[in-house]
């Protein structure tokens, strides 16, 4: 095995667990929890908001963290807390108790999505650091395909054994990645203020913009929009994290290539395509859609990463940190402003995929003007 493979695959069961599973394995959980009756159709969007606001907490507050207790033990901290919470949300504590135990899912993924890319990158020699980036990015999509599987599976059981389930999964994950955490302290140039990066910032950010669309409303274009039932929207979604395992591998290896910078370019416009597929009211381009939205989710966020180690070297854990932040905040923003106005336009699909076409054609704009930048 390659050496710097221990610590990405590592990174990568730190992001599936963070992102994968405890963000995103809640989006075929939200119509079982509404008909359950456990929370109504608002507390369920609230509960995902929640998990939205606290991984921006997360974000912020992970790297002061990890600076003051290191990062394996930050690591380890967010592991344990997202097993919590998913085993806590196993009783229906009522509306505040999940809510409290979703805000806190979302902290602990805002701790490892902010320090394990970094940290994994840091830890291995340059000429691999953007496969080793790749494939903790990836993990990701790891998470999303193994909850797009696991939820359907379990749900037969019930809506507790399903939030265990999902804990388990957790559980091994830590188990497996504990041993093999990076070795990385932030101390030195690591810890200093990163360099100015205004326009990566906003590229990013115009990135999650423009993935609103497919991430909150893709299944239901498929299910409802597209008239393909429930079943195939659950096997779009399986696509799109399917796809996201592919973009956050090839992303590696495509910068260790031809740059960072270039390859972001690129990657926008594979995310200007998939947004762009999904207007034309024809039910065969659901899949096309799924896969380069999915490809572009997780593969564009890899090269990012690897943009702010090209840019800040040592320094690259601030700079991912605000560019994180930036994506978070614009997600959150715009999660909801779309929500608004696919209400108002009677639940039109095209109005929401419309507007993130139009973010990510502003996003992939920004990055050729990044790419452009000594």
């Amino acid at each position: 095995m390659a050496s710097y493979l221990r610590s990405a695959f590592a990174g990568a069961a730190a992001t599936a667990s963070g992102n994968g599973i405890a963000r995103f394995a809640y989006v075929p959980l939200f119509p079982a929890m509404v008909s359950a009756g456990w929370v109504n159709g608002g507390q369920a969007g609230t509960l995902g908001a929640a998990a939205l606001l606290g991984y921006l907490i997360g974000i912020l507050a992970g790297p002061a963290l990890a600076r003051r207790r290191g990062v394996p033990w930050l690591l380890d901290a967010g592991m344990a807390l997202i097993a919590l919470s998913l085993l806590a949300c196993a009783w229906n504590g009522g509306f505040l108790w999940l809510l409290l135990w979703r805000t806190l899912a979302g902290v602990a993924g805002g701790w490892l999505m902010a320090v394990a890319g970094p940290a994994t990158q840091a830890s291995v020699a340059a000429p691999d650091r953007g496969k080793a980036g790749g494939i903790v990015i990836a993990g990701v999509g790891i998470g999303i395909a193994t909850g797009a599987v696991a939820v359907p599976a379990l749900l037969g059981a019930g809506l507790p054994a399903t939030w265990l389930g999902l804990a388990a999964l957790v559980l091994l994950l830590w188990v497996f990645a504990h041993p093999r955490w990076p070795a990385m302290e932030l101390r030195g140039a690591a810890a200093e203020a990163p360099p100015r990066a205004r326009l990566l910032i906003l590229t990013y950010g115009l990135h999650g913009a423009g993935m609103v669309p497919p991430m909150v409303y893709l299944a239901d274009l498929a299910a409802r929009g597209r008239g393909l039932g429930v079943g195939i929207g659950a096997a779009i979604w399986l696509v799109f994290g399917l796809f996201g395992i592919a973009g956050g591998v090839l992303s590696g290896r495509v910068v260790d290539r031809m740059g960072a910078r270039r390859t972001l370019v690129l990657w926008l416009g594979v995310q200007v395509a998939a947004l762009a597929l999904a207007l034309p009211p024809h039910a065969a381009l659901i899949l096309p859609t799924a896969a380069l939205s999915g490809f572009a989710a997780v593969g564009v966020s890899a090269v990012t990463l690897a943009v702010t180690r090209e840019m800040a070297g040592a320094r690259a854990t601030g700079l991912w940190v605000q560019a994180t932040a930036g994506f978070a905040v614009m997600q959150t923003v715009i999660g909801f402003a779309l929500a608004a106005l696919f209400a108002a336009t009677g639940e039109s699909h095209a109005a929401v995929f419309g507007a993130g076409l139009g973010f990510s054609a502003a996003g992939w704009g920004a990055a050729a003007l990044v790419a452009r930048q000594a």
